[in-house]
């Protein structure tokens, strides 16, 4: 019984040897501009064309047992992540130093660098392993990266200025195994991520009054896609006129009717951060609606719930733009 146990055991084990990545998954490719360190694959890849970042302007920290950074800056954009495994017998010296020379070659400049202990706290767990946002999901290759025996970790973050917009690149490497495939064993594993300014594309019709009505009557609530702020801060865009406009007139027609207008986030931040925030907005378009369209303040509360109540799953990028919304609900 002893001798089975023992062959079951190493057949079990040996059973999930993989061979190491040779070739790029389908469909992956290089973020826009940014050539690869030769000889590297891509092996977890992941693009949208407007998504939110959090760029990393200072060491990693543990507090409260939640991984972060000092200081960070949020910006948006057009976003492509990948993940490479760079070739045998590389340093993550000199694999960080052949990006760091093409980027500044390219016109970045360094918002924040560093190296193994300045880095701070496990800053490949920040940025990655423990970090929702950056992490690419669905296959363990890519969930585990940097794992099993990290060291020498590497950050180097940049912008690219084109007049009055901003690209953007975090490049972090390390020396690492990876939990899911045994075959990735002290090799340079490196994740890119490129934000590229850019403008969403707005796909969401705005709500007349009349509907704004018809979901009020029948729901108590209604949610609104059109009313859109500046990354990380409670100014309305110009954009939103048309929605405000919308709600102002239904306001104005229904004299007796008071709101709330809550704020929704999606889950990506700290909870606390986004619940100042989403009740900043929250005012921010009670104050529009007061100031521009003459509606009773005792008529208006906000209020700001942050990702507390979501619509989809905050797993993808199509649940995430769902939850980041505007509610009017009705007193």
């Amino acid at each position: 019984m002893k001798r089975f146990v023992l062959c079951f055991s190493c057949f079990f084990a040996c059973a999930f040897v993989q061979a190491a990545p040779v070739a790029d998954i389908s469909n992956a490719k290089d973020p826009a501009g940014l050539p690869r360190y030769a000889g590297s694959v891509i092996f977890g890849y992941q693009h949208a064309d407007f998504d939110e970042s959090e760029l990393p302007l200072a060491k990693a920290t543990l507090k409260d047992g939640v991984r972060g950074f000092d200081r960070v800056r949020r910006v948006e954009g057009k976003r492509t992540r990948a993940l490479y495994l760079a070739p045998e017998g590389r340093s993550s010296l000199e694999v960080m130093r052949n990006y760091t020379e093409v980027l500044k070659k390219g016109g970045y400049g360094t918002l924040f660098e560093c190296a193994a202990e300045a880095c701070g706290n496990k800053i490949y767990e920040a940025l990655y392993l423990s970090n929702k946002r950056n992490r690419i999901v669905g296959k363990q290759i890519t969930e585990y990266a940097f794992t099993m025996g990290v060291s020498d970790e590497r950050v180097f973050v940049a912008e690219q200025k084109q007049g009055s917009v901003s690209n953007y690149v975090v490049v972090l490497t390390a020396l690492s195994g990876n939990a899911a495939d045994s075959s990735i064993k002290n090799r340079v594993t490196v994740y890119v991520e490129q934000i590229q300014a850019g403008n969403m594309e707005s796909r969401m019709e705005t709500l007349k009054s009349g509907e704004i009505q018809q979901a009020l009557n029948r729901d108590g609530k209604v949610a609104l896609y059109g009313i859109l702020f500046d990354t990380d801060k409670a100014d309305i865009k110009a954009e939103s006129k048309a929605q405000l406009e919308e709600m102002g007139r239904y306001l104005q027609q229904n004299p007796s009717v008071a709101v709330y207008i809550v704020g929704h986030s999606d889950n990506q931040g700290k909870l606390e951060y986004n619940l100042g925030l989403s009740q900043r907005r929250a005012e921010a378009v009670a104050n529009a609606l007061v100031n521009d369209y003459k509606i009773g303040r005792n008529r208006l509360v906000g209020k700001g719930v942050a990702n507390l109540s979501p619509v989809a799953s905050n797993r993808n990028e199509e649940g995430r733009t769902k939850n980041r919304r505007v509610e009017l609900v009705v007193q």
